[in-house]
C-alpha cells in the first residue's frame, strides 16, 4: 500500500503522461481533513479531460490503489477522484479559473513538482 505522498505523486506522473497542463500538487492535510493531497489539473477539452481521469485511474488499480469515487460535473468540465487521502480535481481551463481551488486553499503547501514532471 502507497503512502499518501506516493498516491498524489504516482497520479501526478499520471496526469503529465497524458499531457495535463498546469499540474498543481497541494499538501492540505495541516488545513483541512478532507484529504492529504489535492491534484489540481487542466485538460485542453471535455475528453481530454476524461482521457486525462480514465488514466489516473488505470494507472493506481495498477498500483494496488483503488479508487473510492468518481464524480463528474457539467459534461466533463470537471472531474474529480477520490482516492481517499488524496484528490483529483481535473478540469477544462474555463471550469478551472470559474472554481479556482487554487485561491480557495492558498493556505495549502504547494508541493514542488520539478523532479516529478517533464517540462517540455
Amino acid at each position: 500500500m502507497l503512502s499518501a505522498k506516493e498516491v498524489a505523486l504516482q497520479v501526478t506522473k499520471a496526469l503529465d503522461e497524458k499531457k495535463g497542463i498546469d499540474i498543481k500538487l497541494l499538501r492540505i492535510g495541516d488545513v483541512s481533513s478532507l484529504a492529504d493531497y489535492f491534484v489540481i489539473c487542466t485538460g485542453s477539452v471535455n475528453t481530454h479531460v476524461k482521457t486525462l481521469c480514465d488514466y489516473a485511474e488505470y494507472t493506481m488499480e495498477q498500483l494496488g490503489e483503488p479508487m473510492l469515487g468518481r464524480e463528474g460535473h457539467r459534461g466533463n468540465s470537471w472531474e474529480l477522484l477520490d482516492f481517499g487521502s488524496v484528490v483529483v480535481h481535473v478540469f477544462t481551463d474555463e471550469a478551472r479559473k470559474f472554481y479556482d481551488l487554487e485561491r480557495l486553499w492558498a493556505d495549502a503547501e504547494v508541493v514542488d513538482l520539478k523532479d516529478i514532471i517533464i517540462e517540455e
